[in-house]
């Protein structure tokens, strides 16, 4: 990778789409025009977004532009450390041992459930009246 062409990959957890930009630079991350710290108010979801870095020790190595939509935060953040995972592993494939036992490289399958006709919600039935 050069340092005038970002390496994108896209992210996702439940209905949250993530798509990332990584350049090389200071480790300043953007996510939707607004700074890290402003998106992700909690220091729980600021570590979920940060932990591939820590994990491949390339703190600071990379500035992180992000576009997300969908979602809650937490599902953002979690598609948003996806995306960051699948990028450093096109940057370093060495970073892809590091970083794959760990369950970050995972796409989470699990969704919200479909409501079906005839029932008030996904697995709900309406009352049963035997008379």
């Amino acid at each position: 990778m050069t340092a005038t062409t970002p390496q994108s990959s896209t992210g996702r957890r439940k209905t949250a789409v993530a798509r990332v930009w990584l350049t090389e630079g200071t480790g300043q991350i953007t996510i939707n025009k607004r700074s890290f710290e402003d998106y992700l108010p909690t220091l729980e979801l600021q570590n979920a977004v940060l932990a591939p870095f820590h994990a491949a020790n390339l703190s600071n190595k990379f500035d992180v532009t992000v576009v997300v939509k969908g979602g809650g935060t937490v599902a953002q953040a979690i598609a948003i450390r996806h995306a960051i995972s699948r990028s450093l592993t096109v940057v370093d494939p060495e970073t892809r041992k590091i970083i794959k036992p760990l369950g970050m490289l995972t796409r989470d399958p699990r969704m919200k459930e479909r409501k079906k006709s005839g029932q008030p919600g996904a697995r709900k039935r309406f009352q049963f009246s035997k008379r």
